[in-house]
């Protein structure tokens, strides 16, 4: 049975996609699709249905030579139980999540993805929707380093991979 990871950003068109994307390529790369699934939901509704932001795509394109692949949802109370690990990019979706967890019985799937970075001392991963390229280009780096923690975490507290 594959270990199902949930990234979750407001909107499910810049950071959460992006971190879905980084991860399944270097699962890929680290041999392990068929044994990590990745998903990535918004907090919100805004763009549901919509790809990925065309400025995120180009700097994860430019960057590391991948396309971003999807379409926004929201985030739904299933998702707790569907999902292993759920990582909020920031601190207002890991508090938006936990909302949606009334009794508490899932707090402990719930993380911050800057939680697993090793080389960046951020907490959060940065919105960089109303800013410029290089804010995308920082959160692709960013994403870069977390994925690569989390992929190393997996790797050591899951014994069925």
């Amino acid at each position: 049975m594959a270990y199902k990871l949930l990234f979750v950003c407001l909107g499910n068109i810049c950071r959460s996609p992006t971190a879905e994307n980084v991860m399944n390529h270097l699962v890929e790369k680290a041999g392990l699709s068929n044994s990590i699934n990745c998903d990535s939901a918004g907090t919100s509704s805004y763009h549901i249905g919509s790809p990925p932001d065309s400025r995120m795509s180009a700097a994860a394109n430019h960057l590391l030579g991948i396309k971003l692949r999807g379409n926004a949802r929201a985030f739904k109370s299933s998702d707790f139980e569907n999902f292993d690990l759920i990582l909020a990019m920031d601190k207002q979706n890991y508090r938006d999540i936990l909302s949606m967890d009334s009794s508490g019985e899932y707090r402990d799937k719930v993380r911050l993805m800057c939680g697993y970075c090793r080389s960046h001392s951020l907490k959060e991963v940065p919105d960089p929707y109303y800013g410029g390229t290089e804010g995308f280009n920082q959160v692709v780096n960013l994403l870069v380093d977390a994925c690569g923690g989390l992929l190393e975490d997996i790797r050591t507290t899951q014994v069925n991979l």
